[in-house]
């Protein structure tokens, strides 16, 4: 089972991660407006190999058949693997392409505000908001680790619970 889930969850890391750098604007302006449709449809084409792998190991380890908590396990496992991969490549291309992915996001954001109609005051008041939490994920490692991994688990466990209920329904026919 370890081999299977180290596989695919790289597998699914190595897409799910490429997407930084098969996107990457040509002018160095990130695509906010589609660039989260983009990389959730990429996570979920990707993470979709839960549901192979869960198949391979009921059918070529254990007998045809698998239990609910074990193919959960098993999809949030690759999950797991996949989502390590993808934040080491997204360090990679934040480092060496995006490094000012909090000031271009917060524009955006303030961007969008703007055109919603927010009133003055209460955007000066999200906006300090949110540049103390890009300064803390600017300046702090581990949580642009924790934060980037947290994109991807709900992807993972979504595939991971229907992979589990579906192999655990389906029997392999003799």
């Amino acid at each position: 089972m370890k081999k299977i889930i180290l596989i695919f969850g790289l597998i699914s890391g190595v897409i799910c991660g490429s997407m930084f750098f098969i996107f990457h604007p040509s002018d160095g302006q990130m695509d906010f407006e589609n660039g989260m449709l983009k990389g959730y449809i990429t996570m979920s084409i990707a993470l979709s190999s839960i549901f192979f792998a869960v198949k391979q190991y009921r059918d070529k380890y254990n007998g045809g058949s698998i239990k609910f908590l074990k193919a959960l396990l098993m999809g949030l496992a690759i999950t797991l693997v996949a989502g390590i991969v993808y934040v080491i490549l997204w360090e990679i291309y934040y480092q060496n392409y995006a490094s000012d992915f909090a000031d271009q996001y917060l524009a955006y954001i303030k961007a969008q505000w703007v055109s919603q109609g927010m009133a003055a005051d209460e955007i000066a008041k999200q906006t300090i908001a949110m540049e103390q939490t890009f300064e803390s994920y600017t300046k702090n490692a581990m949580v642009r680790f924790a934060l980037t991994l947290l994109e991807i688990l709900p992807v993972g466990l979504l595939i991971s619970i229907i992979s589990a209920v579906y192999w655990a329904i389906i029997k392999k026919k003799a």
